[in-house]
């Protein structure tokens, strides 16, 4: 379905869009494809090393709210950026009090960091320029 120019996102809107997008792709890989892959070259249950949640299917959701403007479009970027900021931040002070630089918890922290930037960024647009999250109707 083509949307119209006048009701398209924003450039940066647009831009967070699918940054959210790529994230979803990098979190699939180091979260879940790359532990599978080491654990099967380890000769180990394909599952040892991922620690399952559904944030890449909330990422997946913000970004095509992002794209596609329903009405509560502002309102999701301001919840899910809190509550994401909040545990983010929660697990980092947990984790740098006493840190274990293994490859996964690395990979772990890597990922964090982009995906805490990239709420910021969402959070910080939502509060100072809530226009471009205006949601459409329908």
């Amino acid at each position: 379905m083509m949307t119209s120019p006048e009701s398209a996102p924003s450039p940066w809107i647009s831009f967070l869009a699918h940054l959210f997008l790529i994230l979803v792709a990098w979190t699939l890989f180091i979260k879940y494809l790359f532990p599978m892959g080491f654990a099967w070259a380890a000769g180990e249950v394909w599952s040892t090393y991922i620690y399952w949640d559904l944030w890449p299917l909330a990422h997946l959701w913000l970004a095509w709210s992002l794209l596609r403007q329903p009405r509560y479009t502002r309102v999701l970027a301001i919840g899910m950026s809190v509550v994401a900021i909040l545990i983010i931040v929660t697990l980092f002070t947990r984790f740098l009090a006493d840190p274990e630089w293994s490859i996964w918890r690395t990979n772990w922290f890597v990922n964090k960091v982009f995906v805490l930037a990239a709420f910021a960024l969402v959070l910080c647009t939502a509060l100072w320029r809530p226009k471009l999250l205006k949601g459409r109707s329908g």
